[in-house]
């Protein structure tokens, strides 16, 4: 098992390499859906409501997260483990460094002083995020939050079993031409709450941003100290 988490692992990170350009694009064309019509604004404003002033974008991506929430007056620094990436953030300005989620486990300290809002949107997409989690509340400032947020799980069930297991996205809807698919790790709603027990984080509150038209839940944000 852990070699197939470790080859799955290693999948993610080749996929973020090969579709940087695709990925960039998508985001800054607002070509994904969901993202245009409510998840991007849930995660803004679940931040903002709380009043942060030191915020760390883990998993930042190309960057947009970490610049919307400067634009607001705040210090954020955004970090990935793709290098790829985290070249596209730094074109359109804004603190940003390349750092593994491996680095981060062996030496938290690496993520500088510490900070009172720390969001991961969209980017917990492994197996094994226990370790992760568990460095995060090492470098977060008491009465501190925490911001997950993850695909639905009941939207992106679909037809298949609603247990744990590995899936694969292949950016089919995007609008973009992705070289690789990539391998994420569905969990069921109970397996979230869990994992954050397990890491000594509480749930203080979750959200469900929905469709405006179907009402249905387009992805789940989770909020914990």
């Amino acid at each position: 098992m852990a070699n197939q988490s470790d080859n799955r692992e290693r999948q993610i990170q080749e996929s973020w390499e090969a579709n940087a350009d695709a990925w960039t694009h998508a985001v800054w064309h607002q070509q994904i859906e969901s993202r245009r019509l409510a998840t991007d604004e849930a995660i803004l404003q679940a931040v903002l409501q709380y009043q942060p002033r030191r915020v760390l974008d883990v998993g930042c991506g190309e960057g947009w997260l970490t610049r919307a929430i400067a634009d607001r007056g705040l210090e954020v620094v955004g970090i990935d483990g793709s290098q790829a990436l985290i070249n596209r953030a730094s074109q359109r300005g804004g603190s940003f460094a390349m750092l593994t989620y491996e680095q981060i486990i062996s030496d938290p300290a690496t993520l500088g002083q510490p900070y009172d809002a720390i969001v991961c949107n969209f980017s917990l997409l492994g197996e094994e995020i226990g370790s992760l989690l568990q460095s995060l509340r090492e470098i977060m400032l008491p009465g501190g939050h925490l911001f997950i947020q993850t695909v639905h799980p009941f939207t992106a069930c679909q037809e298949l079993p609603y247990i744990d297991g590995w899936r694969t996205e292949i950016f089919d809807s995007f609008g973009e031409t992705f070289l690789l698919p990539m391998p994420w790790y569905f969990r069921t709603v109970n397996s979230w709450f869990k994992q954050l027990s397990e890491a000594n984080w509480t749930l203080q509150a979750f959200e469900e941003p929905m469709h405006p038209d179907t009402k249905r839940p387009l992805s789940l944000l989770l909020i914990c100290s």
